[in-house]
């Protein structure tokens, strides 16, 4: 079925952005140069979508046989969001790793990417985490090539860090030819919640929003609230980006049925985890037009009044730490990136590893926000990011808020 909605990953894919963009004034310049692949000036075949993707390059080349420096990695995100047992300073080299998970934790793609499963083993084995083979859904016949696009990056990045998170969950791959939701139906949404379900649970990462009436701002539109069923498999947990266009509500970010994730910048000093993280300036986050304030989220009705707001969880997002990954078609070996295409699968696989398989996503976010109301176990399981900004006179506070949510994971207990 042929829809006028376009999916858009222009402001949500993996983002590398210029602190004259979006990037807040306490956030440090990127280091190295910035480059776009070709395929982010256009539009994919055969499906309304593009890319603007960008990527550091560290001293203004690429570095194929190695991550870049100072990266985030595997072990440094278990360390920062306590999968693993606190590590001083998370450092770069050194960090355990998770070694965590069970069940599915599934990533709704665009098309297919022929060399996922090699850039997956290479990853893998670079950092020393489970050997696992992928599986595969396509929604069509026969799924477009991803090779070049730059859904090819996003999807690399999707499967290695919700692994790298939970290296013991099976990583499904839901791709899709048009649109997730509805061309052809079932589609790659339902069809990856469905795989997860076979599993006995898990988690389901999206990285994209959906672009309404041709809008390349990707903003909401009243139409949504028909998609919102899409998203509601018992056993599973839906984890959307919330941008990276700075502050705004995008959907399927805004649905209720969505864990929301927003961005932190992650704060070292001489290459030391401080403890500390910060609003990323180009972090996602608002209340929805649309949506109407879910029982969750009750307790945060004064700050959001009678709409949904978003994001929920953070974690790391910020391109000036943003996390290595190992990509051939797009980056010719090792790249950095960042956005919230990073906290996303990041923020499943911790909710996987914690091993608490709900009837669903509101179960998920009515024990944190219960949490929220006993400020021993808000601060036990959620670090509570107050400073940095997504925007004009939206700055991160006390408590929940429209860039990092009710903050970033603590400890994996709580999740």
């Amino acid at each position: 079925m042929n829809r006028s909605t376009w999916l858009l990953i222009a402001t949500l894919a993996i983002m590398v952005v210029s602190i004259s963009s979006f990037a807040p004034a306490q956030n440090s310049p990127l280091q190295g140069n910035i480059i776009k692949p070709p395929s982010s000036a256009g539009t994919v075949p055969g499906v309304r979508a593009r890319t603007d993707l960008l990527i550091v390059r560290p001293d203004g080349e690429f570095a194929p046989n190695s991550p870049p420096p100072n990266s985030e990695n595997p072990g440094t995100l278990a360390c920062i969001y306590g999968v693993t047992p606190p590590t001083n300073g998370c450092p770069f080299s050194g960090s355990p790793l998770a070694t965590g998970g069970s069940k599915a934790i599934a990533v709704v793609e665009y098309g297919h990417n022929s060399t996922l499963q090699a850039d997956f083993n290479t990853f893998n084995s670079y950092w020393g985490l489970p050997a696992q083979t992928l599986q595969f859904i396509c929604d069509c016949a026969s799924c477009p090539s991803a090779d070049g696009t730059g859904w090819d990056v996003e999807t690399a990045l999707d499967t290695q860090y919700a692994h790298a998170m939970a290296p013991h969950a099976q990583i499904i791959v839901s791709q899709f030819c048009n649109d997730p939701y509805t061309d052809p139906a079932p589609a790659a949404e339902v069809l990856g919640a469905q795989a997860v379900a076979g599993f006995g649970g898990g988690e389901v990462s999206n990285s994209f929003c959906e672009n309404f009436n041709n809008n390349p701002n990707c903003t909401e539109d009243p139409s949504e609230l028909g998609y919102d069923q899409y998203m509601t498999e018992a056993t599973v947990v839906f984890f959307a980006s919330a941008g990276d266009g700075g502050w705004g509500a995008l959907y399927p970010s805004s649905s209720p049925n969505v864990v929301s994730a927003g961005g932190t910048h992650i704060v070292r000093s001489s290459g030391q985890y401080t403890g500390a993280q910060t609003c990323w300036g180009g972090s996602g986050g608002g209340v929805s037009l649309y949506e109407p304030l879910p029982n969750y989220q009750l307790i945060i009705g004064n700050k959001t009044g009678p709409k949904r707001g978003t994001p929920d969880y953070a974690a790391d997002a910020d391109p000036n730490t943003g996390v290595a990954l190992y990509s051939t078609t797009g980056c010719g070996g090792w790249c950095k990136v960042g956005g919230t295409s990073v906290s996303s699968p990041v923020l499943a696989g911790i909710v996987n590893a914690a091993g608490k398989f709900v009837n669903h996503t509101a179960s998920e976010l009515h024990t944190s926000y219960n949490y929220y109301l006993n400020p021993g176990l808000y601060h036990q399981y959620f670090y509570d990011v107050t400073s940095g900004s997504n925007g004009s006179g939206h700055n991160a506070t006390l408590g929940w808020d429209e860039c990092t949510g009710l903050g970033a994971p603590a400890n994996l207990a709580g999740f």
